[in-house]
């Protein structure tokens, strides 16, 4: 029989989007693949390949709740704990990959239990808290972003962030610059603090030459509750722009824009490095440990990004990085190229070829 590898992952698409591009990479060297992941992390597995088992397992987080909700967490992991080595008992993984996340500790904890072959992946600058307490308790910690600040005893490889095939399928496309001509601007946010995008970015589009208006197509993800506020906004300015709460072709609007306006998530700093484009970065203020900024430091080191502190950012600044990239296509070109070179195309193999080695070791034990 096929080996098996356990995805661990669950929470966000930060933690699900690399847990998938490992997914559809294991699955065409042969391998069985089994997703390992709470009710809401499964929400977030729809663009799984169907060749992946979903298990969905009891999991918990101390950080939403009450005090009764918290004192129910413990009791609620170590169920969901139990239940997945039952599991692992009636079939073996060769391998278990954690991507972080509460919902990736029922199966991390019955794979250290079990001394089974195991491995986090960090898609962050720094570690999370789950992926913390398991880095000196599996056999390799995978970093998207180096150097990756971790404890002291913690084996590491730099494989960097896997990107989805639909990035993929765009990775290098040609860039269009700037010019007399329309030009597509890409808005994405994330799930946590779209609002203040939505709310900052329409003003800061209102403070830019008519001319330069005119030429913008505007692609804006925003959030249910901030839809209908954007597109008034927008509407106001007489701007073409499509907002919705989320946009299926992300990666051939990437592909299309000659700037992008995001958050600095691992996964959207992967995919703009992937494909090739200039953006300005907005890092979320209450990530965790800042982990945001940590992403983006390397891109801004190597003048891909423009980077603007939450707490720093108005509609005039974002305005005038706005103006100066779209009117200088020199500019443009590098930033675009700059944040070429940082990309990890090879992450999701280099990632398998870690999982395929961690499993040989473990057949040779």
């Amino acid at each position: 029989m096929e080996p098996l590898l356990i995805i661990a992952a669950g929470g966000t698409g930060g933690h699900m989007f690399p847990a998938q591009a490992l997914a559809e990479e294991m699955l065409r060297r042969g391998w069985r693949v089994k997703l390992s992941t709470d009710i809401r992390g499964a929400r977030y597995a729809g663009n799984f390949p169907e060749a992946v088992t979903r298990e969905v397992v009891k999991s918990a987080t101390t950080a939403r709740g009450g005090m009764l909700a918290k004192l129910a967490v413990l009791p609620r992991i170590a169920m969901g704990a139990f239940k997945t080595w039952q599991s692992f008992r009636k079939d073996r993984p060769a391998v278990v990959v954690g991507f972080g996340g509460y919902p990736a500790l029922p199966a991390m904890i019955a794979a250290w239990v079990m001394r089974l072959p195991r491995m986090v992946h960090e898609q962050n600058g720094v570690l999370g808290r789950v992926n913390k307490v398991f880095a000196t308790r599996v056999d390799l910690v995978a970093c998207s972003v180096w150097p990756t600040v971790l404890p002291k005893g913690a084996v590491s490889e730099h494989t960097g962030n896997p990107v989805r095939s639909a990035i993929m399928a765009k990775a290098g496309s040609p860039y269009i610059t700037p010019g007399d001509y329309p030009m597509h601007l890409l808005v994405i946010g994330g799930s946590q603090g779209a609002s203040i995008l939505s709310d900052v970015v329409p003003k800061a589009l209102g403070l830019l030459p008519r001319a330069l208006q005119d030429r913008l197509r505007v692609s804006h993800q925003a959030r249910d509750a901030d839809h209908d506020t954007a597109v008034a906004a927008y509407d106001a300015l007489g701007l073409r722009a499509t907002v919705q709460p989320f946009f299926d072709d992300v990666p051939a609007r990437m592909a299309e824009s000659q700037l992008v306006i995001s958050r600095a998530g691992a996964s959207s700093v992967a995919d703009l490095t992937v494909i090739g484009r200039p953006s300005i970065l907005i890092p979320l203020a209450i990530a965790t440990h800042d982990h945001q900024t940590a992403n983006a430091r390397g891109l801004v080191q190597a003048g891909g990004t423009v980077m603007v502190a939450e707490n720093e950012l108005t509609p005039a600044l974002l305005a005038t990085h706005i103006g100066e990239i779209l009117s200088d296509p020199d500019r443009a070109d590098f930033m675009a190229s700059a944040a070429l070179k940082l990309g990890r195309p090879d992450a999701a193999e280099t990632l398998a070829d870690a999982v395929q080695q961690l499993a040989h070791k473990g057949q040779l034990k």
